[in-house]
């Protein structure tokens, strides 16, 4: 009876264990029903399409950023409200943006996503505009996304944070348009210089503007490190950055060794000095495709880089434009390079302001011009140069055919007579000042008939 009576219980546990399998079945399946809403409710949103909204007119926009602010909770921006207006007056199209010096804070950054995403800008100018983390996120990802402009000014933004930076380095990486940025006035270290050249690496920039950004030792290694790769950037500029005559130097030597692909280097007012001088002018040897324009003004060169210059000078073959202002090369440094500069084939522009050269130097300038064919400008304002030097340097201009302009500073015309005086005895004060204009007219005659330049300038300051 045992025995029977315990069949019929697992019979009975069975039949339970069935039913709650069904039910759990039939739960699942519930679970599984899906319904729709009727079509007209299916589509909640939509993307808006990336880029910008050409066919608003500029009252539309003025009035769309109005409704914008008034959405943020944010008074607008009377700046932004002017330069809509006289856009609309004056053809109906705005090109430049300039929020400089305005307080842009996170409300007021979205509030710009209309105006951003409907016009198609040249230049945005973000100067001094109080930027803060969140607002220079949000705003940089706007211009990113809209691809609002081809320049961007950012310089004197010192609080944009990490989140500000990152979204800076994706804009730089992204864009199609962006082509120049302006980023001075801001220290270059730590994140920054690393997300800035490592967006360099696949950036289409073609002109970086970096003064003031503190860029002296790791810093200029990382962004030289990404340059040696960067093949679109055509113009850098980085003044007021201390950058010394030691690491720094070497690793700008480095940059001309390997870049074939920038044009312009501006590195006025550093210290680069002799040695660092030395590494840049070995650096020019090697290039046979590169740098035109080399600026070096106020970089306390003196007459020993004129050593490093001499040996360089002959063997140039890119570079156009060399300004050595403001440094320390004096009549003897003029004489070392003014052989060297005969032989050069390149230079087109030399800028040798102030910096104490005296008759002596103008005199050795002057046989330089005599013998080179290549030359049309040289600088030689706010030098100690009398009228023994200019009466050498006018000489020889009546040989030189090439010389388009030639910068002195004005002489006083006591100066000259009495210099004149000393060379000819039988010549008048009137005959002085109508021999100098003789030969500027047929200096500008003799150009014209041999079609060398189109037009002949020759000044005195």
């Amino acid at each position: 009876m045992t025995h029977c009576s315990d069949n019929e219980n697992v019979e009975q546990s069975d039949d339970g264990g069935e039913k709650q399998k069904n039910k759990q079945k039939k739960r699942r399946t519930e679970r599984k029903h899906v319904s729709f809403p009727p079509d007209e409710q299916i589509v909640s949103g939509f993307a808006e399409h990336r880029g910008t909204n050409s066919c608003l007119t500029l009252t539309e926009v003025t009035t769309a950023y109005l409704q914008s602010c008034s959405r943020h909770q944010v008074q607008p921006l009377v700046h932004v409200l002017q330069q809509l207006q006289q856009g609309a007056c004056v053809g109906g199209s705005v090109k430049c943006l300039d929020l400089k010096g305005e307080r842009l804070d996170h409300r007021s950054c979205e509030a710009l996503e209309v105006v951003l995403k409907s016009l198609r800008l040249d230049f945005i100018n973000l100067q001094a505009a109080q930027l803060e983390e969140n607002g220079a996120s949000s705003l940089l990802d706007m211009i990113s996304y809209y691809e609002s402009t081809s320049h961007l000014d950012i310089s004197d933004n010192r609080n944009m944070g990490t989140s500000g930076w990152r979204a800076l380095a994706h804009l730089i990486k992204q864009s199609m348009r962006l082509s120049r940025l302006d980023a001075s006035n801001m220290p270059m270290v730590d994140y920054p210089a690393l997300s800035l050249s490592k967006a360099l690496l696949t950036s289409r920039l073609t002109t970086l503007h970096l003064h003031n950004a503190q860029l002296s030792g790791m810093p200029l290694y990382r962004l030289v490190s990404a340059l040696k790769l960067n093949r679109t950037l055509q113009e850098l500029h980085l003044t007021n950055n201390l950058l010394n005559s030691y690491q720094d130097a070497l690793q700008l030597g480095d940059l001309l060794r390997y870049n074939s692909t920038l044009k312009t280097m501006e590195l006025s007012n550093n210290t680069l000095a002799d040695a660092g001088f030395a590494e840049l002018c070995d650096g020019l040897r090697w290039q046979t495709a590169g740098l035109e324009v080399l600026l070096l003004r106020r970089n306390q060169i003196t007459v020993e880089g004129m050593l490093s210059l001499s040996q360089t000078l002959p063997v140039l073959k890119v570079l156009q434009v060399l300004d050595l202002s403001e440094n320390l090369i004096g009549d003897e440094g003029i004489q070392l390079i003014r052989s060297p500069l005969m032989m050069n084939c390149s230079l087109l522009k030399l800028c040798l302001a102030q910096n104490s050269i005296t008759c002596e130097g103008a005199v050795a300038l002057a046989e330089f011009l005599a013998e080179n064919h290549y030359i049309q400008c040289l600088d030689l304002r706010q030098n100690n140069v009398k009228v023994g030097g200019l009466m050498a340097l006018c000489l020889a201009m009546k040989i030189n055919q090439s010389l388009a302009n030639l910068d002195l500073d004005n002489v006083p015309l006591e100066e000259q007579v009495g210099a004149f005086t000393t060379i000819s005895k039988k010549k008048t004060r009137g005959q002085m000042s109508h021999y100098l204009k003789n030969i500027k007219a047929q200096k500008q005659t003799e150009r014209q008939n041999n079609l060398k330049i189109t037009q002949g300038n020759v000044s005195f300051r």
